[in-house]
């Protein structure tokens, strides 16, 4: 996640926010998800795991190929690498920690080889935390005790790592039948994110499901597969999505008129761009422009 209020990504979803220094790769936020455009922290993935807590509301969250609503008193662990997208229907609070694994270790010392590595490298894209859970309840109280050092003025980087130690080795005795589930999701989400670069690049032209789909070399049906269990849209479905902000973007930074955006960015039709960009941001283009 980051702070601005606007999902910062490059053309294959990878945050563009650094997330700490590189001498101490760990961050604390305190957000609300309402705030964010559209009030949703768009799909994105880092490398860095994520801890993340809800304080109040709830979130829609939607996870590699899953999809559930995260209440309040809930937590989530998403794993580094992994396409993660949050929702909110009205102000929620929500403080959560992403860090590299590395802050827990050496890549080669004993310690991430045996307890961070079996975790970040295997296929388990995330962890639900319950209080009604003895050891998930364990978790949420370890992760709060970071949240409130992160807030208070005498906390160090000792101490910080300290707790997260303690809150990896919990998470770690009970995640080993998790991590031996769902083999070959990593090639799958490398697939997804090469034929979302490929629409990225070429969505201000008219391209065809057979393109996409030979962008990462399987055929059509597979596509649509690979799309529906990741992102829960067709490769069509999501084209046009990307053009509806791709041309929000231009409407809010530019002066060009609407049938001008409509053309630059893949609409054949100015009509069925104005009735679908309503249907989706519910308000024409143009109240669009003046409220930005």
């Amino acid at each position: 996640m980051d702070s601005s209020c606007k999902t910062q990504k490059d053309e294959c979803f990878l945050e563009r926010i650094q997330h700490g220094e590189a001498e101490y790769p760990f961050r604390f936020y305190r957000e609300n998800v309402w705030e964010f455009d559209f009030h949703r922290i768009d799909w994105h993935w880092h490398p860095e795991v994520e801890f993340v807590y809800v304080e109040k509301g709830e979130i829609s969250c939607f996870i590699g190929t899953e999809q559930f609503i995260l209440p309040q008193g809930c937590g989530l662990f998403v794993n580094g690498g992994v396409l993660h997208r949050y929702e909110a229907a009205e102000s929620v609070s929500v403080p959560n920690i992403v860090f590299s694994p590395e802050l827990l270790g050496e890549k080669s010392g004993r310690i991430y080889r045996k307890f961070v590595d079996p975790i970040v490298e295997s296929e388990l894209t995330f962890i639900l935390f319950y209080p009604s859970v003895d050891w998930q309840r364990e978790i949420l109280q370890r992760l709060l005790h970071i949240f409130h050092l992160q807030e208070t003025d005498a906390c160090t980087e000792m101490q910080t790592v300290a707790s997260i130690l303690e809150l990896w080795r919990e998470l770690f005795l009970h995640t080993e039948a998790q991590r031996e589930q769902k083999t070959g999701d990593k090639g799958r989400r490398a697939q997804l994110q090469v034929m979302m670069q490929f629409i990225h690049a070429n969505y201000n032209r008219q391209i065809t499901l057979k393109e996409i789909a030979d962008s990462v070399h399987i055929s059509e049906s597979g596509a649509l597969q690979l799309f529906r269990q990741g992102i829960h849209l067709s490769p069509v479905a999501y084209l046009i999505q990307y053009r509806l902000k791709c041309a929000a973007d231009l409407l809010a930074d530019t002066n060009k008129t609407v049938a001008t955006i409509a053309c630059e960015t893949g609409f054949a039709d100015a009509g069925y761009f104005c009735r679908t960009f309503r249907k989706y941001y519910r308000q024409t283009a143009i109240q669009y422009r003046k409220g930005r």
